[in-house]
C-alpha cells in the first residue's frame, strides 16, 4: 500500500475513471470512492486511488492493478448471481475485471485471481468478489509478461 502523495504528482499525464464501491475493498471498507488512473509510460498497468472522505486520514490506500484482459493467461472468473444484481451486470461485455498486484520481496510480482475486482463499465459500480470458480485460482499467482 502506497498513498496518493507518492503515486501520482500535479505534472502526470492521467486519464482517470471514477469507481465507486458501494462495499469497499477488503481490509479497506471505509474508501468507497476510488480513481482508476491510467499513465500511459505504465500500460497495462494502472492505479486504482482512493478518494478520502472528511472522516479519512489525509492518506489514502492506492493499489496497482491490471485488467485481466491484458494479460496472457485463460482466467475465466464466474460471478455469482448476487453479485451481477449488485453490479447491475447483463452481459459479459458490460464487466471489466481487474486484478491486485503484489511486489513480494524479491520484487517478483503477483496477483490475486481469487479476489478480483469487478467493474460495470457504463454505470463505474464495482465490487471485489470472491468468484464461484474461486478454488481453482490462486492469491499470489506469478504475473505473467504480457504479449
Amino acid at each position: 500500500m502506497t498513498t496518493t502523495a507518492t503515486v501520482l504528482s500535479a505534472t502526470d499525464r492521467l486519464t482517470e475513471t471514477i469507481l465507486s464501491f458501494p462495499e469497499g475493498l477488503l481490509g479497506f471498507e471505509q474508501y468507497r470512492r476510488y480513481r482508476l488512473v491510467s499513465r500511459p509510460e505504465e500500460a497495462p498497468f494502472l492505479w486504482l486511488v482512493s478518494e478520502p472522505d472528511d472522516s479519512s486520514a489525509s492518506a489514502a490506500p492506492a493499489f496497482v492493478v491490471v485488467p485481466a484482459d491484458r494479460l496472457p493467461l485463460r482466467y475465466e472468473p464466474v460471478l455469482s448471481a448476487t453479485d451481477c444484481a449488485a453490479l447491475q451486470l447483463t452481459s459479459p461485455a458490460d464487466a471489466r475485471v481487474l486484478l491486485i498486484v503484489t511486489v513480494r520481496d524479491a520484487g517478483s510480482l503477483t496477483i490475486n485471481l481469487k479476489g478480483p475486482i469487478v467493474c460495470n463499465i457504463h454505470t463505474g459500480r464495482a465490487k471485489q468478489i470472491v468468484p464461484v470458480n474461486a478454488a481453482e485460482f490462486s492469491t499470489q499467482q506469478p504475473l505473467p509478461i504480457p504479449a
